[in-house]
């Protein structure tokens, strides 16, 4: 249990709050002064995702969904009526019914956790949002979290507790205290070395365990229970981060049935979620079961009626025809979107967009064709048909899918080696389902719906637009390209980060046929003007694979270690002055994951790499003899060899390579055995440093 730091006493303040005495922060709280750790800023240390809360940019941070004035009042009063149940009053029994301060207290017990759950597209993101707000208006609300797949830290549980914290801190300021405390004792807390259990009960719930007393606990009683929205909890990466999650706040709540928290989760229904909230202690909420026709016929009639008054055409169509759409289109569309808030959205989108030289329908045009639609699947398909002859298309449609988080729309040119207005030509035909920014540099490209990603990853729904798993492996290239090309435009954080998360997605992809598929990636490369040789980068990263057998993509290492060798004869026989920048810098950062592998070496291979080797040594020296002086000498008698995990350049690879040779062919000679027996490499990391032994 948390201790806060010792009350202090200042009569000569009253009235003061937080205020300095030398280089500590006194904070004045419900009564009370609290002495903060050094002076230091709790939220710079916690470090919170800034976009997670339902108070983010949802144009720059999806989800982009808020329920529409009027609508879902159902579902939003069936949550705040039991988000508003007291259940416990000093001096009452159970079954009791009494009065404390201006609130009605039923002590029958309530749930201290509500599911909605619902089909992707049905609102569930615009109702915790107008949750969120709702509770916020009245001091209730605690944190709020949305989740979103391939949006960095935020589709993962990296950040989720200290996120949770910083709002808990600003909400409740008596909880700051004492996740000082924690933090200060407990330094795990922040780099995730400790548990999820751990962090969430040291920074969010044992805090608000310790201040629900005296003043703060009758406010509660008053007001309601306080409360955390999360939202789009399925859309978590970490899928046993999540099984986590819940089992700690169930279990937190049947330690502490009466505590004045409630917790509303809204996601879809995927198993490993539904198994632990489908029990005692939680309440279900079914969004499908909520009619929303109504709703989302106020919502098409406010919007057509507020885009008759921008677009011109439409107006000048009014006038000639009579109003539009009429009462029987409004019910067709409603009938034909069958309960779908995104999909009412997304087809008034696309039914208003702007034409375009290839696509010239007005409005009205479009409006009958909507309804031929199979849902979102044909509205996606039709809408990228737009864009689909422009050049980069598929790189571009691609990127924005596979990418770890958003980006700007520099960013992405820069990734591909494109100019900013040719990723700009692509995307402002497809306004209808990604959102794109007002400026290339600010605000980043997000798709408006997590089922637009879900329908471009299954090939039996998009069909020519399916974006393949294996662009995983043109995605690294390119991040591995940028960090050489080492320009402000080109060099950013992502390229350093995620390319070899991007060729660990490839490679451990069952369905992606390795060898294939590292073939149609050559026989692309001349398309790729300007690009660093791709022998570079397959080089590093079949050696790097070597490292991890668990991302082995073939039984047969030999595979990996032969064509590293090839690639490394090819990159240096190039001239490109990159190719210096790999051999002498090499990749100074920690690349390597911690593992080890095995390669069996047998007399064809060892034939085969010193070959490739004595090529690779003849190019050096033609073309970079200014590298000679990195070559290391490796004799056969040194039973291992070592290179540093977190710098391993061009010439490390060459180096240890002719090592694998050199000792292959002393060891056969100490053997003396006619045909040589195969030998086992063994490669493993160790510390700071990537071991070879022979």
């Amino acid at each position: 249990m948390a201790y806060p730091p010792r009350a202090l006493n200042f009569e000569n303040f009253a009235g003061a709050h937080d205020f300095l005495l030398g280089q500590q922060t006194i904070n004045v709280i419900a009564g009370s002064q609290y002495l903060s750790i050094g002076g230091g800023d709790l939220f710079a240390r916690l470090n919170p995702i800034p976009d997670a809360s339902h108070t983010r940019d949802r144009k720059a941070s999806p989800p982009d969904s808020a329920c529409f004035p009027g609508t879902r009042e159902g579902v939003i009063k069936e949550v705040t009526t039991w988000a508003d149940a007291v259940d416990l009053v000093p001096g009452t029994e159970g079954g009791e019914i009494g009065i404390t301060f201006s609130a009605l207290v039923v002590c029958t017990p309530t749930p201290h956790v509500y599911w909605l759950h619902g089909f992707a597209g049905c609102g569930k993101s615009a109702v915790s949002l107008k949750i969120a707000d709702i509770f916020e208006e009245s001091g209730r609300l605690l944190a709020s979290y949305f989740f979103f797949r391939n949006a960095g830290d935020r589709s993962t549980m990296k950040r989720f507790a200290v996120t949770l914290a910083s709002q808990l801190a600003s909400a409740l300021p008596a909880t700051a205290p004492f996740i000082e405390t924690a933090l200060r004792t407990d330094p795990g807390l922040l780099n995730n070395s400790v548990s999820l259990t751990r962090q969430l009960e040291r920074l969010v719930y044992n805090p608000f365990q310790e201040v629900m007393k005296g003043d703060i606990l009758k406010e509660a009683l008053a007001k309601g229970p306080y409360i955390i929205v999360i939202d789009g909890l399925d859309e978590c990466d970490d899928r046993r981060g999540v099984e986590e999650f819940i089992n700690r706040m169930l279990a937190f709540f049947d330690e502490h049935p009466t505590i004045p928290l409630r917790i509303f989760i809204a996601s879809r229904v995927e198993q490993h979620i539904r198994e632990r909230l489908e029990t005692v202690g939680v309440r279900l909420g079914n969004l499908d079961s909520h009619s929303p026709l109504k709703d989302i016929e106020r919502f098409l009639q406010a919007s057509f009626q507020m885009a008759a008054t921008r677009d011109r055409i439409i107006q000048a169509y009014v006038r000639v025809c009579g109003s539009w759409p009429t009462k029987t289109d409004i019910d067709k569309l409603n009938k034909h979107i069958g309960g779908s808030f995104v999909l009412a959205s997304t087809m008034f989108q696309y039914i208003v967009q702007p034409p375009t030289e290839e696509d010239p329908r007005t409005p009205m045009d479009r409006l009958p064709l909507t309804l031929e639609m199979n849902g979102l699947d044909s509205l996606y398909a039709q809408t990228l048909a737009r864009s689909q002859h422009l050049p980069h298309f598929r790189d571009i449609i691609s990127t924005i899918t596979v990418l770890r988080y958003s980006m700007p729309i520099v960013w992405i040119a820069g990734l591909l080696g494109i100019q900013p207005f040719e990723v700009v030509r692509v995307l402002l035909n497809l306004q209808a389902i990604i959102h794109v920014p007002g400026t290339d540099v600010e605000g980043n490209v997000t798709v408006c719906h997590t089922s637009f990603r879900d329908f471009l990853t299954a090939e039996s729904r998009s069909g020519l637009f399916f974006v393949p798993l294996s662009f995983h492996l043109y995605l690294s290239y390119y991040c591995f390209f940028s960090v050489f090309e080492r320009s402000e435009t080109h060099v950013l954080d992502y390229d350093w980060q995620y390319f070899d998360a991007h060729w660990r997605s490839f490679v451990d992809s069952t369905a992606c046929d390795f060898i294939n598929e590292i073939e149609q990636f050559k026989t692309r490369q001349p398309l790729l003007v300007n690009r660093l040789p791709y022998h570079v980068f397959l080089c590093s990263m079949f050696f790097y694979t070597l490292f991890r057998p668990q991302s082995r993509p073939l039984s047969d290492s030999s595979y990996l270690l032969t064509k590293c060798t090839m690639h490394l004869a090819l990159a240096v026989e190039c001239s490109d002055r990159r190719i210096r920048l790999w051999l002498e810098g090499g990749l100074a950062y920690n690349l390597w994951g911690h593992g080890f592998g095995a390669v069996q070496i047998t007399e064809h291979t060892y034939q085969t790499l010193q070959h490739d080797l004595q090529r690779a040594s003849t190019a050096i020296h033609t073309n970079f003899p200014e590298i000679l002086e990195f070559q290391r000498s490796s004799p056969g008698t040194k039973k291992e060899f070592a290179i540093s995990r977190g710098h391993c350049s061009g010439i490390d690879i060459f180096n240890a390579l002719t090592w694998i040779v050199a000792r292959a062919r002393f060891k056969w000679e100490e053997l003396r055995m006619t045909p040589p027996p195969p030998l086992e490499l063994l490669l493993r990391v160790l510390g700071t440093r990537l071991i070879l032994q022979l």
